[in-house]
């Protein structure tokens, strides 16, 4: 039968799409009219036009399918209506798990993120780590938690749900891009004057697809799995976006975090004037001054998590921005 897949036309979402296409598995999209589907071209994909938040959409998007993997979420450091945030990563959570329950699906892949689990310092966190970052007043992180929290709710009610916590996947085709590509684009380009103390766990992009559709085959129902690779400080991570790319600029001056913090207002203010995303926010500094070190070891035993050198994940991205135009 065939399966279905939220948020297929995205960054991680295609990498999972072109996954399953490589094993045959018959696939069907359920995507938004207006989303870019540049790396769904050529493939062999089912087009079904709908939303998350729409539950009528789903259900007929459902139809034929036993397996779901849902993808879909809003992913950005700011935004002018924040509500939206929930609308999408937490109640459309929750449509689409509705609908599964209905169709009485076989079995779903949710991706959540790291960002759900919090952030626990230095010495690598598992899966049983609790969010701890409500302070932070962050609305992607507390939607993706409360999102996590509606799946797992839906496990302990029956419906075989196995949940997967990416860090933060790096890699090629990054069209938005998403935060994540944005900043190394702005290392590139040398538009970050400082940095704050702080760590985060990269993953790259395909090893991550990857692990998500082995999730279906080798997931436990109700278990968590944190796909990530290499634990490193964020100085370090931009230093190394320069080495790996020979361009671009690391910042050098450290930052106090309540300087940084007030900075992430300045880019905010700045945000609503012009409409652009900001380089960063107040609550993604508060979030980056945290140690956010992931232990995967439970994925690379029970999913075969892949750990491609994150020197190349990098290398991958920075000319896949080069051959697109966004290093201009």
């Amino acid at each position: 039968m065939t399966v279905l897949v939220t948020g297929g036309t995205g960054y991680l979402g295609s990498a999972v799409v072109q996954a399953l296409v490589q094993k045959d598995e018959p696939v069907r999209c359920l995507i938004r009219k207006a989303s870019p589907t540049t790396h769904l071209e050529g493939l062999k994909v089912e087009m079904a036009y709908g939303d998350i938040c729409d539950a009528r959409s789903i259900a007929r998007a459902l139809k034929g399918c036993d397996r779901v993997y849902h993808l879909a979420a809003l992913y950005t450091n700011w935004l002018r209506r924040p509500g939206i945030m929930y609308q999408i990563n937490e109640q459309g959570t929750r449509n689409v798990l509705s609908a599964c329950r209905q169709a009485a699906v076989g079995k779903v892949v949710y991706c959540s993120s790291v960002a759900a689990l919090g952030a626990h310092g230095q010495a690598p966190a598992d899966e049983n780590a609790g969010f701890n970052l409500m302070a932070a007043r962050d609305h992607y992180y507390i939607s993706k938690f409360r999102a996590e929290q509606v799946a797992l709710q839906y496990a302990r009610e029956g419906l075989p749900v196995v949940v997967v916590n990416p860090s933060v996947p790096v890699g090629p085709g990054d069209l938005g891009p998403t935060p994540s590509g944005a900043l190394i684009i702005s290392i590139i380009k040398g538009k970050l004057p400082a940095y704050v103390d702080g760590g985060i766990n990269l993953i790259d992009r395909q090893d991550c697809a990857r692990a998500i559709v082995a999730a279906m085959e080798k997931g436990r129902p109700g278990e968590k799995y944190i796909l990530g690779n290499r634990n490193i400080s964020v100085k370090a991570y931009f230093d190394l976006i320069v080495e790996q790319t020979g361009r671009g600029k690391s910042p050098f001056i450290k930052m106090p975090t309540w300087l940084a913090v007030l900075s992430g207002y300045g880019y905010q203010t700045l945000a609503w004037l012009t409409g652009k995303a900001p380089i960063t926010s107040a609550s993604w500094v508060r979030i980056g001054s945290h140690y956010s070190w992931w232990d995967s070891a439970k994925a690379r035993r029970e999913l075969n998590l892949g750990q491609t050198p994150i020197e190349t994940s990098i290398r991958q991205a920075a000319e896949w921005f080069e051959q697109n135009g966004y290093l201009e």
